[in-house]
This record gives C-alpha cells, sequence and structure tokens, in this order.
C-alpha cells in the first residue's frame, strides 16, 4: 500500500488579487493533512472517504434549470486527479491498473464542517503525489504542483493555485499564479509532458521566513463558506467596475510587495503593519463590490486581537471559515487573547505551520 499527505494551508495575505496573474499573495501550509493510500485492487477499484461521503450538494437555479456546483465536492478533484495522472501515466508509456484508494481528512471539524484550509487543493496534491508514486512515475515537487494545478483548474477555474502551491512546497510561500489563458491554450494543443516542461508565465513561488518572535493565531468563525462562489462574485465587480477593481488589485501589490519584503528583513513590525493595511484593502474591495468578506464575527476576532496589540484579518476568501492574528507579545497575552475569542464563540485552532523538507 502506497500512503501520501498533504498539508492545508492558509492564506495570510493577497486574496482575491492573487487569482490575477503576476500579483502576489502570502500563504502558508498547517500541519493539518488529507492523507490519500493507494492499494492494489482486483476485477474493480474503489474511492472511499469517511468524510465526504455525507457532503452537502450546493445546486443554483438557471432558468428553470437545476444546477449542480461540483466545485466544493471533493470527489470532483479527486478523479480530475486520476485522469490526469493517469494521461500523464500513457504519455510515459505505463499501463493502467486497478486500485482502491481511500481518502482521510483532518481539514474539517468534527460535525463536518469545512474550517477554509484548503481541502480541494490538499485532496488534489495527495491524489497526484499517490498516484505518481503508484505509477512510478518520478515527479518532482514542481511537477506535482503543475499536474495537480491542471487537474484543479478542470474543476474551478477560476481558483489560483495557491494553496497547491502550500501542500506541495510547505512552509511560508510567497505567491504569484501563472496565466491561465495561457494555460488553457497549452491543454488544448500540447501534450501534459510539454507542459510540465514549460515555464509557466507569471507563476513565482517563493519560500519565506517567518520572524521567530512572531506567533500565527488561527480563528475558526463556525462558518463554512464557499470560495470559488465568492470569487465568481468579486468577478462579476470586476467586469461591471473595472477601474476600482485595478486601483484595489494595484494597492494589494503594493502592500504584498513591503510585506514580502518585512519577512526577507525579518522586521515583524512591517508585517503586522501591512497585515492590517491588507484587511483595509479587502474591506474596501467589499464595500465596492457588495460581496461580504469580514463577516460580523470575523470582525469582532479582528477587533479583540487589535486590542492585545496583534494584526489580524479574514483569511482566504472570508464569508466565513478562519481569520488571523499576528502577535509578538509574551505567552500570558496571548493566551487572554485567545480565551477572549473564545468567550466570542470564535474557536482557536491549534495548528502550526508545517515545513516540507
Amino acid at each position: 500500500m502506497i500512503t501520501v499527505q498533504a498539508p492545508g494551508k492558509l492564506y495570510i495575505a493577497g486574496e482575491y488579487a492573487v487569482v490575477e496573474p503576476g500579483y502576489p499573495a502570502i500563504v502558508v501550509a498547517l500541519d493539518q493533512f488529507v492523507t490519500v493510500s493507494i492499494a492494489d485492487a482486483y476485477d474493480h477499484g474503489t474511492i472511499n472517504s469517511k468524510q465526504y461521503e455525507e457532503m452537502p450538494v450546493r445546486w443554483r437555479r438557471r432558468g428553470n434549470q437545476l444546477v449542480i456546483d461540483k466545485r466544493d465536492n471533493p470527489f470532483e478533484y479527486i478523479l480530475s486527479s486520476i485522469h490526469y495522472t493517469e494521461k500523464y501515466a500513457l504519455e510515459k508509456q505505463h499501463s493502467l491498473e486497478l486500485f482502491n484508494l481511500t481518502v482521510n481528512s483532518q481539514l474539517d471539524s468534527q460535525d463536518g464542517k469545512k474550517y477554509g484550509l484548503g481541502s480541494s487543493a490538499a485532496v488534489t496534491v495527495a491524489t497526484v503525489k499517490a498516484l505518481s508514486q503508484f505509477y512510478k512515475l518520478n515527479l518532482s515537487k514542481e511537477e506535482i504542483f503543475k499536474l495537480a494545478s491542471i487537474s484543479h483548474f478542470q474543476v474551478q477555474h477560476n481558483g489560483s493555485f495557491g494553496d497547491i502551491a502550500a501542500s506541495v512546497y510547505g512552509g511560508w510561500i510567497a505567491y504569484q499564479s501563472p496565466d491561465r489563458q495561457w494555460l488553457t491554450q497549452m491543454l488544448a494543443t500540447h501534450s501534459l509532458t510539454e507542459i510540465l516542461q514549460s515555464d509557466w508565465p507569471q507563476l513565482s513561488i517563493e519560500q519565506l521566513e517567518f520572524p521567530a518572535n512572531l506567533n500565527l493565531l488561527i480563528g475558526w468563525s463556525g462558518s463554512p463558506a464557499s470560495t470559488p462562489v465568492l470569487v465568481d462574485k468579486i468577478a462579476v465587480f470586476r467586469t461591471k467596475q473595472q477601474q476600482r477593481y485595478q486601483q484595489f488589485l494595484d494597492d494589494s501589490r503594493a502592500c504584498l510587495q513591503k510585506m514580502i519584503a518585512g519577512f526577507k528583513h525579518g522586521s515583524s513590525q512591517i508585517i503586522k503593519q501591512q497585515i492590517n493595511v491588507n484587511r483595509q484593502i479587502l474591506r474596501q474591495l467589499a464595500q465596492f463590490s457588495g460581496v461580504i468578506i469580514e463577516t460580523p464575527k470575523l470582525q469582532k476576532l479582528c477587533e479583540i486581537a487589535s486590542n492585545y496589540g496583534a494584526a489580524a484579518k479574514s483569511s482566504g476568501a472570508g464569508g466565513g471559515d478562519c481569520g488571523i492574528a499576528v502577535i509578538d507579545a509574551a505567552p500570558n497575552v496571548k493566551d487572554a487573547l485567545l480565551a477572549d475569542w473564545n468567550q466570542q464563540q470564535i474557536q482557536p485552532l491549534n495548528f502550526n505551520v508545517h515545513a516540507l523538507n
């Protein structure tokens, strides 16, 4: 049996802007994992998961038609990962086999609610990694990232692949997404082998070092949110108010460039300052677009953190899920902050950064 893990992630800053090629974000891998196991099968193969068997199905009306949104269904990412990894295996002259694939996830709460830790990306990466071992493909990290990104892209067309980068590389990452139009054209005209060997325009993945005196705190709002749906809503705003959207992009890029410089210089002051700036940039985006990014619970999370001298903001697409706080105070101050979160029904998540070798 082959067993592999892929960590979940949290966005620290640069959300929404990062879906545009060349605009930076900072993302971090956490020590909560999706585990995928593969064993040889005979007669027929299976896909099994305790967590995903009772996933709610999200749907919408399109006229009189009921349309299921498959982008929140982990099985869609698993199937896409199998399809593209096996397509690559065939290009490398490997014969395909039957297998039993089992998924186990730590990225949800005990009652099955999503924390917002990038479960779709982690299950995609873990499936690609497991199958690459199963078929003895000897993929590098870069190739795993690219193959997982392609698999994810075919299910969710508006993602940045930043959560995939965190799951593949681990630790703290400065990230810029590739040109998805270029990728679409390449998928229509080139083999997977050629695409994996190509330089992807605008893509940048750079490891960062988090200052030792800083602590990352994570609070869960208790309300799951759908990233693809929220990104869709911002896309509507982008189309209608292009000038304001471009200003948001420019502001986000300037903020992230300063924050990344803060990481490189080990400056906790710059990092905290720019986290607060990024929060305000996202609040302006929410105001202009009408999309709820910072919910009342996330706003309370930020207010409490600020009272203790921490810098805080929503993480990821917002609308629920998690918020983060960065603090450099003494342990008793951190504990008091977490206790105040608890009193406001904000659940502290005792997760740590996961750095890969």
